[in-house]
């Protein structure tokens, strides 16, 4: 069972490291927190069940995989600007 408590400390530490790279919430039709308390509500379920010793891992594997997503994606977006600019 996920506690209340648990994701707003993990909602607390990630939004601190947006001030890096904020993200811009104008254009969305959900809010930061809102997002933030979803995507670390998820976390939390899905490590839930995981060996505590296997956490660790999975961790590692998940952010590999955010990171590999988010990378695709801007490249995706920096070309659709190039079209946008006729580059």
């Amino acid at each position: 069972m996920v506690k209340q408590e648990d994701v707003d400390f993990l909602v607390d530490l990630a939004m601190e490291c947006e001030t890096e790279d904020p993200i811009d919430w104008g254009m969305l039709h959900i809010t930061e927190k809102q997002a933030y308390q979803m995507m670390a509500s998820q976390l939390l379920e899905q490590f839930d069940d995981v060996n505590k010793k296997d956490v660790m891992p999975v961790i590692l594997a998940t952010v590999t995989k955010l990171l590999v997503e988010n990378f695709v994606l801007n490249l995706q977006l920096k070309g659709a600007d190039n079209v946008l600019k006729g580059v």
